[in-house]
């Protein structure tokens, strides 16, 4: 294959930054040549907080990737969450000069690159626009208006929003690990290009990224995203909870959750003991594995009841046919899928990222902490996939690198990026 069709994810977390390198092989499905993976120091629930110590950990990241991939990293598609992320539904409209000429793809990029366009608060940018569904002519309902005849042509639109200073933040910390962001794509949804069917996107499904700083949610219906949002709790609170109610270390608290760690308390019995060593000279502690459930339990019933919010708020509460997805390394807590089940109703699983992967890829990718770092992988393909099929059909001096919907979404970043466009 091609150079040129090999991708990078960068998933720059608040616990981990994790590098994937990876391409589609000649039966679709998607091949992971190398990854990287290391502790993240300078993220805060999502947000770049030191730059210097985010530069060094994207870099070892990085370098692992390269090293195992035995490819030079240059590009690649990043990551974004954080509390400022938001999203807002919008309908744009163009008007077309004939019914003679098709609608072709021309015309939606104009429609996208006129939503980029809407006046923002200060301060804030916007980052993705997605098309939801289309509308010719008033006949609504459309998901694919190439090629029909029509004078108007309109779009409802998911528009992602965010803060311009954290944007510019992550971008910085990328050029100064000696790499370009190709793509800026919300992180809930690479997950659930990674861990959803075709078949629930349409049934109708939550996604629920479980994070070190920060819990991730998309709601798909019909196979379109209906709603999306980034709820500012994750792993490390549990962590901290842990250590405060337990009076121990960071480290251990960590250790324990890990290995012991459950959501539900009834699940463990009150004979269960741990014994954690103490400070020096001190005695060690003990700790009932019922104490430490109880003490996860409390936390993960308040993340998943935001989430639960956000799905009633949405209006698509009574349309989950296929229930919610949790993935992220939250997703890897034991039990917390039954608890997902008591605390909001919905059939849940633990959605794992190897929907779309080759049977040959290394297991530790498999993992749901991965899921956000193989749909950005996943996401640069489709990328390449929308300019190979743009430029089939445009003269070769017309061709160029990047194309359409996504060069829109580009083209935009870059701007975000420029010091020369803040207002």
């Amino acid at each position: 294959m091609e150079s040129s069709e090999i991708v990078v994810g960068l998933d720059v977390g608040t616990t981990k930054i994790a590098a994937i390198v990876g391409r589609r092989n000649d039966l679709g499905k998607i091949e992971i040549l190398g990854s990287g993976k290391t502790e993240s120091i300078g993220v805060n629930r999502g947000v770049v907080s030191n730059i210097e110590k985010t530069v060094q950990s994207i870099t070892r990241a990085v370098r692992e990737a390269e090293e195992r991939s035995n490819v030079d990293i240059k590009f690649v598609n990043v990551g974004i969450a954080g509390q400022h992320i938001k999203s807002i539904q919008q309908r744009g409209s163009i008007m077309r000069n004939s019914y003679d000429e098709e609608i072709s793809r021309e015309d939606i990029d104009k429609l996208i690159e006129n939503m980029h366009k809407l006046v923002m608060q200060p301060g804030e940018e916007i980052i993705n626009v997605i098309p939801q569904e289309f509308i010719v002519d008033d006949e609504a309902g459309i998901k694919e208006p190439v090629g029909m005849a029509g004078v108007k042509l309109e779009a409802n639109f998911h528009i992602i929003t965010g803060q311009i200073a954290a944007a510019k933040n992550l971008n910085r910390c990328v050029n100064k690990a000696g790499m370009e962001v190709d793509a800026l794509i919300l992180e809930p949804i690479a997950s659930a290009d990674a861990v959803l069917s075709d078949e629930e996107k349409e049934a109708g499904v939550v996604l629920v990224d479980i994070g070190g700083g920060t819990t991730d949610m998309a709601i798909f219906q019909d196979n379109i995203i209906r709603h999306s949002a980034v709820i500012p709790l994750g792993g490390s609170i549990v962590t901290e909870d842990i250590k405060e109610g337990c009076s121990i270390i960071k480290s251990q608290a960590e250790a324990l959750k890990i290995k012991f760690g459950s959501a539900l308390a009834n699940n463990n019995r009150d004979e269960e003991v741990i014994s954690i060593p103490g400070l020096r000279g001190r005695p060690p502690k003990e700790i009932t594995l019922r104490n430490l459930a109880s003490i996860i339990q409390a936390r993960m019933e308040e993340i998943l009841e935001h989430v639960y919010y956000e799905v009633r708020n949405s209006g698509y509460e009574k349309k989950m046919i296929a229930g919610m997805v949790l993935t992220g390394g939250g997703a890897q807590l034991k039990h917390i899928a039954q608890l997902a089940e008591f605390t909001t109703g919905l059939d849940t699983r633990i959605g794992y990222p190897n929907e779309h992967l080759a049977s040959s890829v290394p297991e530790e990718v498999t993992s749901p902490m991965f899921a956000t770092g193989v749909g950005l992988v996943i996401h640069g393909l489709k990328k390449l996939d929308y300019q190979n099929e743009k430029n089939k059909g445009a003269p070769d001096n017309a061709r160029r690198k990047k194309g359409g919907f996504f060069d829109s979404i580009v083209k935009k970043g870059k701007n975000f990026f420029d010091d020369d466009g803040l207002k």
